[in-house]
């Protein structure tokens, strides 16, 4: 079988963390067979780093969207530049993976579903953590009905004291705000996904700027000092989501926050006949995946057990980015759709940028 090609725009962190190591395991079916970014020096670092010999180096995106031999591109620069890139990577007839989220503003968004919908082409967003062995059962636990009617729901990204110091992620201008977007996007991706309700009705929320600017002596950052001169963005969040059926999501994202339980996407669900709460990163060196019901009269509690290793052997569940990368593939070469639908990531951008406008405006945003 023919091996599909891949491109690949910007070499930075989810380059070489996510995306590289992933594909590496279905290189049965794809081929990485370019690389591009703006410093040519990081394009090639990453060439040699991950062994891809063959590669062709581009600064310029558009003479790699040229390469007609090129079957997909993966779109993994900061969330300003998603749009274009998208959008010229349709129009030359290639398929899209773009990273998460679709885009900094819904208005560029929209631009994204319009080209991919006169392109035929496949068209995906990197929600990789939908592929994660808790967030797959309470999935199914949802759409087996096992949690009644879902009418209230959590969706935390809560870093105690863990802003990013590397890349441009401070810059607003570039990534068009800060945990919110970042990672509350994960966050809320789960939570509608499990309960299968995009129809929002209207949308609150605050956004606070109240600790970028501490002193390096008072931060305590898991990741060194940040850049106080340059901290443009939030350093956290708080959004309240109202669907047009009732239920109501309320949306928690902070890179600094002075609170204990801290999480990343992570979500909580409350149900007519039962719960669920997932525990995800901060606080929690494993994942956990909790049931709330009601049994014999009695409330009662399930976790749902990891893997039991063995020694020297690795377990059944693969690396979310691993699965993202295969399913994403199988789905071209199927022409079936792929798990992350865009009409789905569409919503969630629209759904932040309407808590970033809610708290300028001080007022409830309607959808």
């Amino acid at each position: 079988m023919k091996k599909l090609r891949l491109g690949i725009v910007g070499t930075g962190g989810i380059c070489n963390n996510k995306h590289l190591p992933s594909l590496a395991k279905a290189a049965d079916q794809v081929e990485v067979v370019a690389l591009c970014d703006l410093i040519e020096e990081k394009a090639k670092a990453t060439a040699k780093r991950h062994g891809l010999t063959e590669a062709k180096i581009y600064t310029d995106y558009k003479e790699m969207l040229a390469d007609k031999s090129i079957d997909i591109i993966h779109v993994c620069t900061p969330n300003a530049a998603h749009c274009q890139i998208t959008v010229d990577a349709f129009e030359a007839g290639k398929h899209v993976l773009c990273e998460k989220p679709m885009a900094a503003t819904s208005s560029d968004a929209k631009k994204m579903i319009d080209a991919w919908k006169k392109s035929g082409k496949k068209f995906t967003v990197g929600y990789q953590n939908r592929y994660r062995p808790d967030v797959q059962v309470l999935k199914k636990s949802c759409e087996a009905g096992e949690l009644g009617e879902v009418y209230y729901a959590e969706a935390n990204a809560i870093r105690r004291k863990a802003v990013p110091t590397w890349g441009v992620f401070p810059d607003k201008s570039q990534q068009g705000g800060g945990p919110l977007i970042d990672i509350g996007t994960h966050a809320l991706d789960i939570t509608l996904w499990c309960m299968n309700n995009y129809d929002v009705d209207s949308v609150s929320g605050q956004v606070f700027y109240k600790l970028g600017h501490l002193p390096e002596a008072a931060q305590g950052n898991t990741y060194g000092p940040w850049d106080t001169d340059n901290f443009e963005v939030e350093d956290s969040a708080m959004g309240f989501i109202k669907m047009k059926d009732g239920s109501l999501i309320n949306l928690r994202a902070s890179w600094a926050l002075n609170y204990m339980d801290a999480r990343e996407a992570s979500t909580t669900l409350c149900g007519t006949l039962a719960g669920a709460e997932i525990k995800h990163g901060g606080s929690y060196a494993q994942s956990e995946l909790y049931f709330n019901h009601t049994r014999h009269g009695k409330m009662m509690s399930e976790k749902l057990d990891g893997e039991a290793l063995v020694d020297y052997f690795e377990g059944v569940n693969e690396a979310p980015g691993v699965v993202e990368a295969r399913q994403w593939i199988n789905a071209i070469l199927t022409d079936t759709e792929p798990c992350v639908k865009p009409e789905e990531a569409f919503r969630v951008t629209q759904i932040l940028e309407a808590i970033y406008k809610a708290s300028e405006t001080n007022s409830t945003v309607k959808l």
